[in-house]
């Protein structure tokens, strides 16, 4: 099988990269996005989820899931003891039986607050030219402001989430050369972080894996998938 996890990637001259590190004042410095790998299958038996590599090969988040797709009402993201980041959880509101809705909540969602809500793009149109997913809602104590809107093609491995100007991508889903859609990338903006944007992911998955459900085969043509 093709190597899952990224390679670093050194850089092209390592002294003018260690001159340009130590000439620019610390002030100056930016968090670097974080480079992640992501494998649709979960290192346990007879289980579905995730496994993610950091840049380094190194396991850095993992999902395990033994109920079907279509039983599952909530996924948790766990770190690499099981210890649970943060729980994406399915909305069930009529309201909502076309634009599927998720909420991801800190930790094991038991007595934590809602983080984001993640609201699928619904259309009854089949339009070629729209790329929105989703939209991404802040809650409780964030500004409103800091929503977003995930466009692309999930199916593709090729989306991005912006803010909701539209100014800065936070989060972006990448194919991996040579290895399938089973793998792909994920680019971390700092401003999101990494647990989240791995939320995100889980959403997105949850929305577009495809089949079973009526809002899935009501506006099957008008996926970006």
């Amino acid at each position: 099988m093709a190597k899952v996890h990224p390679n670093a990637v050194a850089p092209a001259d390592p002294a003018a990269a260690t001159t340009t590190t130590s000439s620019r004042a610390p002030q100056e410095e930016t968090p670097a996005a974080v480079l992640l790998t992501v494998w649709r299958k979960s290192l346990l038996f007879n289980c579905h989820g995730f496994t993610v590599f950091d840049a380094k090969g190194d396991l850095a988040f993992r999902v395990d899931c033994y109920a079907s797709a279509r039983r599952r009402a909530e996924v948790v993201l766990m770190d690499v003891a099981g210890k649970p980041l943060l729980t994406v959880r399915r909305k069930r509101l009529i309201s909502s039986l076309l634009a599927e809705h998720w909420v991801i909540y800190d930790g094991d969602g038991t007595a934590s607050k809602p983080l984001l809500s993640v609201r699928r793009h619904a259309s009854l149109r089949s339009s070629s030219s729209s790329k929105t997913l989703a939209y991404v809602t802040p809650l409780g104590s964030a500004a409103a402001e800091d929503s977003y809107v995930v466009e692309g093609s999930y199916g593709r491995r090729a989306c991005a989430v912006r803010d909701a100007r539209g100014d800065a991508v936070v989060a972006e889903v990448r194919r991996k050369e040579s290895v399938g859609d089973d793998v792909f990338r994920l680019v971390a903006d700092p401003r999101l972080g990494a647990p989240l944007a791995m939320g995100l992911v889980i959403a997105l998955d949850e929305m577009f894996r495809g089949g079973g459900g009526s809002a899935r085969s009501l506006l099957r043509r008008t996926w970006s998938a």
